[in-house]
């Protein structure tokens, strides 16, 4: 059973004659009568009486009639949906994007991006790296805003900014007052860490681990105002990007002198596939902008 037999079937219990349908449809009529006869077939039940002068749907027919309007009701609005999506003036886009980005990066990107585009909406997954990843070769979400820690066969990625982490120390801390350090002086203070497999998580231990030790955890949290909040309560110290809000009045903020504390973004998307319009709207949008 496909659309064409549907149709078929929809405009002759309309019209209720096999010339005139036929007509209607551009076939000849031996052709609209098989079609019917092969669904008639399929179903197992004739779906018309046969008279003189046409057709008319039985009881049967009646039945079927139902149900086959409101498919091909359901097949056009899904039809419309899909223009829609698709329309590189409008559509909707998924877009991953790491927590470090929710505060102000993304919302000003979206806002920015909308002022030429303000028919494409979109649809926001805030998660981990990895998490995003998965969800990206899974065709969950378009396009990422995250790290990137290793290539991927199947995507492809553009370099869009650099976060720079910087050392957060409670008020009372002993390098409260001082403007640059060595992260390596930081060896024997406990760390309140990311959630493990988070991208900043992973790049905190590795930076310790370039600077010669393994930093003592003392408590996990999943976004930066947590753990900002939980530094500012004197339970550690942590490598956080600045965001809007970092309450100075509870912690320092001090610049990393080595190594070098940042945290690379990349915008990622499949490069095998299907890419809509308004993906590549606003892949050149970021393109444009990155350069």
């Amino acid at each position: 059973m496909d659309w064409h037999q549907l149709k078929y079937f929809q405009i002759l219990a309309g019209i209720c004659n096999f010339s005139k349908a036929a007509e209607e449809l551009t076939l000849s009529q031996g052709a609209l009568s098989r079609t019917i006869s092969r669904l008639e077939q399929e179903i197992g039940v004739p779906l018309f009486k046969r008279k003189s002068r046409g057709v008319v749907l039985n009881r049967y027919g009646e039945v079927f009639l139902e149900h086959v309007n409101r498919a091909l009701w359901e097949i056009d609005e899904a039809k419309k949906k899909i223009d829609h999506m698709v329309d590189p003036l409008h559509g909707t886009l998924s877009l991953g994007f790491i927590q470090p980005l929710g505060s102000s990066f993304i919302p000003e990107l979206i806002s920015k991006f909308q002022k030429e585009a303000p028919g494409i909406q979109f649809h926001l997954t805030q998660d981990t790296s990895n998490q995003i990843l998965n969800q990206l070769e899974s065709a969950k979400v378009d396009v990422a805003f995250c790290t990137l820690q290793q290539p991927f066969k199947d995507f492809s990625s553009l370099p869009i900014m650099t976060l720079e982490l910087f050392l957060i120390v409670d008020k009372n801390h002993r390098l409260a007052n001082v403007e640059q350090i060595d992260l390596s002086e930081l060896a024997a203070d406990p760390f309140v860490l990311y959630k493990p497999q988070t991208a900043l998580r992973d790049s905190v231990e590795k930076l310790c681990n370039n600077a010669g030790f393994q930093p003592k955890m003392s408590f996990e949290a999943f976004d930066e105002r947590t753990v900002a909040g939980l530094v500012g309560a004197k339970f550690g110290v942590a490598l956080i990007p600045i965001f809007p809000g970092i309450d100075l009045k509870k912690v320092s903020l001090i610049r990393v002198r080595n190594p070098r504390c940042s945290l690379s973004i990349h915008m990622i998307w499949r490069s095998q596939g299907y890419s809509s319009p308004a993906l590549t709207r606003f892949k050149s949008f970021i393109k444009d902008s990155a350069t």
